[in-house]
């Protein structure tokens, strides 16, 4: 798959391949949690919606930074921005719960649209991976 200026890298092809589902679920959410919770299930969906789709974007940023890497320290780097969006997304979490009612914010419009949106997103990004078909390395190949 190429765009105008050229190969898009394995990244930019998961990323689409993930962000196309999530975002059309995520507008049907938007619009069935408004249907049924009016504004604040729209408000719920919209963050729930939001929330999902910088997290796991935040993981295909940190696959193309660290492609060159040493596999030791792409680990480490994984796992320091698993705990930091984990931290985040907890400290998130707790402004929202103190600082926005449940009549703004529907929490639980909140909920079905972030599963129905990461759900979306990890079945698109699976569909792009198959259809890359990367050869990968066996172990003791040179």
């Amino acid at each position: 798959m190429s765009n105008l200026v050229g190969p898009q890298s394995t990244e930019a092809q998961l990323g689409k391949g993930a962000a196309i589902p999530a975002l059309v679920v995520g507008i049907i959410g938007l619009i069935a949690s408004s249907l049924v919770k009016g504004l604040s299930g729209f408000y719920g969906a919209l963050l729930a919606q939001g929330v999902v789709i910088i997290f796991f974007a935040v993981h295909l940023m940190i696959s193309k930074a660290s492609r060159k890497m040493d596999p030791t320290t792409v680990m480490v780097l994984a796992m320091l921005s698993y705990f930091v969006k984990i931290v985040v997304l907890g400290a998130l979490f707790l402004l929202v719960l103190i600082n926005v009612s449940a009549a703004t914010l529907n929490r639980t419009a909140f909920g079905a649209v972030a599963i129905a949106v990461i759900v979306a997103w990890l079945s698109g990004e699976v569909r792009a991976f198959f259809k890359l078909r990367m050869q990968l390395p066996l172990p003791g190949e040179k």
